[in-house]
């Protein structure tokens, strides 16, 4: 429980100085939340005055009754603007820092290295950002709405019992640490119960976005029942979790109005006593009640506002547990810039384990002369599309170096070094926008006659033109309508419009028909002229015309040569070869 309450504390910190640079706000929602208070506080001895103007059957005093009546619907129309304009205020408060807090999160998103986001269900992220933030807005506003003023009615009702009746106050006061102590037992031991509905819930959004996201496959592989199940597991974990969380939060409101009843009930007796004493008047003790309701109220306030803000809490911490995640390491301050790039790559010793009890590409070694076309080849998981990755700093090497045009890639700018590499793969990249759009992705500033270029060299300019809209038509990070070797198309003609001097191609043709295929394969060939390209392919008749073919296995290279001279040898690549074209 300690460790619960520290990380709540620290949590409550991280929100504090998030609403730091609000701070004028909230100093006037304090000083509207006073002057409501004020207010609402003098109307019940301005009651009081009225009663008392009652002073027998026919005996009124109406002169002082009217005054005290004017007084009182002046204070009341008061009360209603300044809860207003504090209302106004504490959502914008609320809504601001929860603002900053999603935009950190968003922009932290961008600086984690693909390890984390490989390692960790996009749903749950998503959940952390959404529903989480949404959460947290709730138990904000409603803290920022209640919480200063139900404290500082509980302050101001009671000095203003004190003017009225210190003995009666001090009744009051005996009875309240009760309702205190209370509480906080409750809400102590609730804070890990929302936190473990909430990361329920974001693995629940993760299974939730995965089966939508693949939903073909899940009807392919007649997984219907399969994924129903785990989802009624998982549903079932999250109905528990927050039925338990729910149930303990909503002991405190019952447990604190039982305390605030003997309040009000011991404020009842000591108050008819002082009237029959002679001490205090039938208006006094009308007052006394009035106050005595008002300041049990907050109490009930309070302990609901306290349940939300466990959960708000728990909500943002996970929010900061994203926002603390380790970020990719920055580029060096004084990092090169790569220009006019020739294509020059070398891989020296380099090694490389995306889990430390797992080894996967060790000593690794490569020369790659600027415009050569160099192909990599070898069985699933031989470490191909890990050195891609390592090419283009997505991962950094456990140790060794990567140099282009003799610069360390750990010494250049990431920006500079992408902007210098074009890149097909199998999975196509879209995104929700239109065609031309995803063409220009990487030159935002080109023409509309450079756009379609690149579409007609890519052989994607003829189903281009047979959408509804041609180039303007919209369509979603799925691809929507188009087929996937249409959306590898467009990926193929992001990279023709920008052409680099280097090209990573891992196997771009992979869901195109064989006739397109010799087309793209013969563009692919004007393009990679004079440009370093890294080819990565299962077809190995693709490749017959490339520079150097290398041959991995187990994350080392085993031979490496031209076509013809690995057929000669009668190695690995010889059998591989043979196994796809053998009568």
């Amino acid at each position: 429980m300690a460790k619960s309450f520290r990380s709540q504390s620290a949590t409550l910190r991280r929100v504090l100085r998030y609403i730091r640079p609000y701070l004028p706000m909230l100093i006037l929602s304090l000083v509207l939340s006073l002057i409501t208070v004020a207010l609402t506080l003098y109307v019940p001895i301005l009651v009081g005055q009225a009663v008392d103007c009652l002073v027998a059957p026919g005996e009124v005093d109406f002169a002082v009754l009217g005054a005290v009546l004017l007084t009182i619907g002046v204070c009341v129309a008061l009360t209603a603007g300044a809860q207003w304009v504090m209302n106004v205020i504490n959502n914008k408060i609320t809504y601001f820092t929860v603002q900053d807090i999603r935009h950190d999160a968003f922009q932290h998103i961008q600086s984690l290295p693909l390890s984390y986001l490989d390692a960790h269900p996009s749903g749950d992220t998503v959940s952390r950002l959404i529903s989480d933030a949404d959460t947290f807005s709730d138990g904000l506003l409603m803290g920022f709405t209640q919480l200063f003023t139900g404290v500082a009615t509980i302050v101001g009702t009671l000095i203003f019992m004190l003017t009225l009746n210190p003995g009666i106050t001090l009744v009051v006061v005996l009875i309240t640490p009760v309702s205190l102590l209370v509480a906080n037992f409750i809400a102590s031991r609730t804070y890990s119960m929302f936190r473990l509905q909430s990361q329920t819930r974001g693995e629940q959004t993760a299974l939730i976005d995965e089966v939508i996201w693949e939903q073909k496959l899940v009807q392919a592989f007649n997984h219907e029942a399969s994924s129903l199940d785990a989802f009624d597991e998982m549903n079932e974990r999250l109905r528990a979790c927050s039925l338990r969380a729910v149930f303990f939060s909503s002991l405190t409101n019952p447990c604190t109005r039982f305390v605030n009843s003997l309040v009000y009930a011991g404020v009842g007796l000591t108050g008819a006593l002082s009237v029959v004493s002679g001490t205090l008047s039938i208006g006094g003790l009308s007052s006394f009640l009035s106050y005595a309701n008002q300041y049990t109220k907050p109490f009930n306030e309070i302990s609901g506002v306290v349940t939300e803000l466990q959960n708000a809490l728990a909500c943002a911490g996970r929010l900061f547990d994203l926002i603390d995640e380790p970020a990719q390491a920055p580029d060096p301050h004084n990092a090169h810039v790569l220009e006019d790039v020739r294509g020059e790559v070398d891989l020296s010793h380099v090694c490389l384990s995306y889990v430390p009890e797992r080894k996967l590409i060790e000593d690794f070694n490569l020369h790659v002369k600027p415009g050569q076309r160099v192909a990599i080849v070898g069985p699933t998981g031989c470490g191909k599309t890990t050195m891609i990755n390592l090419l283009m700093r997505f991962y950094d090497v456990g140790s060794g170096t990567i140099n282009v045009d003799g610069h360390r890639t750990m010494d250049v700018t990431r920006k500079s070094l992408r902007q210098n590499i074009g890149m097909v793969l199998q999975d196509t990249w879209l995104s929700s926008g239109t065609i031309r759009e995803n063409i220009a992705m990487g030159r935002p500033d080109a023409t509309d006659a450079e756009i379609i270029a690149a579409a007609k060299a890519s052989h994607a300019h003829s189903f281009i033109r047979r959408l509804p809209e041609g180039y303007n038509t919209v369509i979603s990070e799925t691809g929507g309508q188009l087929s996937q070797g249409q959306k590898q198309l467009l990926c193929i003609a992001r990279v023709m419009l920008c052409l680099p001097p280097m090209l990573i191609l891992d196997e771009a043709t992979s869901s195109i028909d064989t006739r397109t295929e010799l087309k793209v394969q013969d563009a692919f060939a004007k393009m990679m002229k004079g440009r370093t390209s890294f080819i990565v392919a299962h077809r190995l008749s693709t490749i017959k015309s490339a520079d150097i073919i290398l041959v991995m296995r187990d994350g080392q290279i085993i031979e490496q040569g031209k076509h013809h001279e690995l057929l000669a040898a009668n190695g690995f690549y010889a059998k591989l070869y043979q196994s796809q074209f053998a009568q």
